[in-house]
């Protein structure tokens, strides 16, 4: 592949956009929208209390994760936990996401939300790198904390607390071939096939979290000596890189590749859409799935600290951990919660899960991405 066509679909984005949201890009620091119900009731923005009296918890997250096309567990959540405690939730969802709260700090501007929901361990990383003092404080006196799985638990001072995980891993379709069946390679060296020349769709790791996540992995296989070469060989045979999950995925759905760096539940929302599985097929390569999960945490600045940690414990309960994972189409966090059987049909799970941890990843991860944005997105 001409490396004109490869920058064209790579992008120069810098390492720092990936402090947005989990499934979400950098952008502006406009205000965020905010989601609530209304009512007879004034609703503050920023305060803590509504005119009628109750308490209101802003807990900040993802825009997918509250109003997502096919389903996302933020309106259910919103509605479940108003009507057991005295107070109303509202959804912070700056375009920024994450980003735009570090940009409140770095000004000494308060963050005016209690709580965030949808970060993952390389956002965590560079929170910490670019501020002085934590944005999070650690969370206390959950009752549903011991029920966390503690493989999935990546934040060592206690703040991040995970309620959900996803995998990544090629997604393909089987109907892809122009004779007979289209089946993706077992490992990272058989993407290097040439049979498999421009069928990889993948996301820029300076802007997406699920192409940091693949990047993550094949620094795993292929070692922190091994990986840009590696990559450099992914782009001879075709990969395409594109900014974001959603332009990937929706270059997959139209056919332009028959493979795509997704999440292993893509079956789930496929199954109950009506789609034809054999587009929806699953490759662990090397039989792993980096696991990427997803933590929420109590902003320092809380308004409302004890609603903002009751808020965290309610979305550890089994029946909360099992709607969320539904709606999310993601794995709880949890050992506690009973999933669908047709959820867990169809929801893949890795025989090996590969992650980062926190220690591992400090330090390193921005010099990572920024030696591969100066191999493959500066030039």
């Amino acid at each position: 592949m001409k490396r004109r066509t490869f920058l064209k679909v790579a992008g120069a984005g810098g390492a720092s956009a990936m402090l947005a949201g989990c499934t979400g890009d950098g952008g502006g620091q406009q205000e965020p929208t905010t989601t609530t119900e209304s009512g007879d009731s004034t609703t503050t923005t920023n305060g803590t209390t509504t005119g009628g009296g109750n308490q209101v918890l802003t807990v900040a997250t993802y825009g997918a994760f509250v109003d997502a096309p096919s389903s996302s567990p933020g309106v259910w959540l919103k509605q479940e936990f108003e009507s057991e405690f005295d107070a109303t939730l509202e959804w912070q969802t700056p375009d920024a996401g994450v980003n735009y709260y570090i940009e409140r700090a770095l000004r000494g501007v308060e963050s005016d939300a209690d709580a965030y929901v949808g970060l993952d361990a390389q956002m965590l990383v560079r929170i910490d790198e670019q501020l002085d003092e934590s944005l999070f404080v650690p969370a206390e006196g959950l009752s549903n904390l011991g029920d966390v799985n503690e493989e999935l638990e990546f934040d060592p001072q206690g703040r991040a607390i995970p309620y959900d995980t996803g995998y990544i891993s090629l997604v393909y379709d089987e109907t892809q071939a122009e004779s007979g069946t289209f089946t993706a390679p077992e490992t990272f060296d058989g993407l290097l096939d040439s049979e498999f020349e421009g069928d990889l769709l993948c996301q820029n790791p300076t802007s997406s979290a699920t192409g940091q996540a693949f990047l993550l992995h094949t620094i795993d296989a292929k070692g922190e000596d091994g990986y840009l070469d590696y990559w450099a060989q992914l782009k001879d045979n075709g990969v395409r890189v594109l900014g974001t999950w959603e332009d990937s995925y929706t270059a997959y759905s139209n056919g332009e590749a028959p493979m795509v760096v997704s999440y292993s539940t893509d079956q789930v929302y496929a199954k109950e859409s009506g789609a034809d599985l054999a587009k929806h097929q699953i490759r662990f390569l090397n039989d792993q799935g980096y696991a990427n999960p997803e933590g929420m945490a109590q902003f320092a600045d809380a308004a409302n600290p004890s609603m903002a940690a009751e808020f965290m414990d309610f979305m550890l309960r089994p029946e909360v951990q099992a709607e969320i994972a539904v709606r999310n189409v993601q794995f709880p966090a949890t050992t506690t919660a009973e999933l669908p059987a047709d959820f867990a049909e169809y929801a893949k799970a890795p025989p090996e899960a590969v992650t980062f941890s926190y220690e591992r990843l400090k330090g390193n991860l921005s010099e990572w991405t920024d030696a591969w944005a100066q191999e493959f997105a500066s030039k």
